[in-house]
């Protein structure tokens, strides 16, 4: 997660115009809403994809966020169609998964979906509205979302009681905090050219809280 933060400066020697911090934020929530329908998109095009493909095709989805890092500091176009080919693999890569609820339990992927608006609205509300300096939150939630991965890794070889729910769980808790620091940065930050990259964070965050709710809502236990 760090190494997808723009630098900015905390305190008193920063103060952002209104007007400034307005235009990023629109210009962000607006590539978010992009990349979001083209990650629906993506999902409807490859719904009869197997598994394997689409695993590949979430490696390709990461070395656009890569990419992305490079490209921001050339060519601010690049990295915004970058951002928008991510938002297409990444969709093409997780409809088998989509697909697979849709047919099974397609009530989950509506309550996920509604409980990931909720989510992103309440926590980017409380980021973007708080003055305490949420860094060093988000440098916690970014050890503790590698050990969440560990976890998640131990899970495919253990048969953990209830492991899924208590990952997912710890999934969202963790995601919390670096949603509500990626909304705080879109009022510190002072770089119009970083937008791309706050976007694909704030995307990350809903993306993976979306899938957190999609395994908490299909538990049947």
């Amino acid at each position: 997660m760090n190494e997808w933060t723009p630098e900015y400066e905390t305190g008193s020697a920063f103060a952002p115009s209104r007007g400034g911090t307005q235009t990023l934020f629109g210009q962000t929530m607006g590539l978010v809403a992009v990349t979001a329908g083209l990650f629906a998109l993506g999902a409807y095009l490859g719904r009869s994809l197997s598994y394997g493909l689409g695993f590949v095709l979430s490696l390709l989805a990461l070395g656009c966020l890569i990419a992305m890092r490079f490209a921001v500091r050339r060519s601010g176009s690049s990295a915004v169609g970058l951002l928008f080919f991510f938002g297409l693999l990444i969709g093409l890569a997780t409809a088998p998964t989509l697909q697979y609820y849709a047919s099974t339990n397609p009530e989950a992927l509506w309550q996920a979906g509604g409980a990931t608006a909720l989510f992103m609205l309440g926590l980017g509300t409380v980021g973007y509205a708080t003055r305490r300096d949420l860094s060093v939150l988000a440098q916690g939630c970014f050890w503790a979302l590698l050990v969440l991965i560990l976890f998640g890794i131990v899970l495919i070889f253990v048969q953990i009681p209830s492991g899924a729910r208590i990952y997912s769980i710890a999934g969202l808790v963790i995601f919390a905090g670096l949603t509500a620091f990626d909304f705080q940065r879109l009022r510190r930050i002072r770089d119009i050219d970083s937008a791309p990259l706050l976007a694909a964070s704030i995307f990350l965050d809903a993306l993976n809280v979306f899938l957190f709710f999609l395994n908490i809502f299909n538990r049947r236990d």
